[in-house]
């Protein structure tokens, strides 16, 4: 088990916990008012900034229910917190419902927080790639399903 610190930058912000036992990601919630017309957009604050450890990123992803049920997503899911980043967690919030309006209050679960462990890499440059099954097929290459 990992110790993961926050330091809470507004009075109303809550730790991060994960609904279940066994869950991968810690539920953040939003320490604001924030209402978001049809295709609109708006950086959420969560009121708190963690350390993440090194050799570490923190990812934060859209949560299935308000996608499913809203339409709600992040902009740039998943957004990528580096470990040496110590500002406000912000979740980039977008509105995909074409007609319905959705409305954030404080305290409401907004995002999920997953910590994966990144090894550190090295770009070297090479002539030639290892084959693979896949090869160079890319988008829509498995089908249409």
């Amino acid at each position: 088990m990992i110790d993961l610190p926050f330091v809470r930058l507004h009075g109303e912000a809550a730790l991060p916990e994960a609904a279940h036992a066994g869950d991968a990601g810690l539920d953040l919630r939003s320490v604001e008012d924030v209402e978001l017309d049809p295709g609109e957009r708006a950086l959420v604050g969560v009121g708190l900034a963690v350390e993440i450890p090194p050799g570490h990123a923190g990812l934060v992803l859209p949560r299935s229910g308000l996608a499913a049920r809203h339409g709600i997503t992040i902009l740039n899911a998943p957004g990528l917190v580096d470990s040496g980043y110590r500002g406000e967690l912000r979740v980039a919030l977008l509105n995909t419902d074409r007609t319905a309006t959705f409305r954030v209050e404080r305290g409401d679960r907004i995002a999920q927080l997953v910590v994966v462990a990144v090894p550190p890499v090295r770009p070297v440059e090479t002539e030639v790639l290892a084959t693979s099954v896949r090869g160079t097929a890319g988008f829509g290459s498995t089908g249409q399903r």
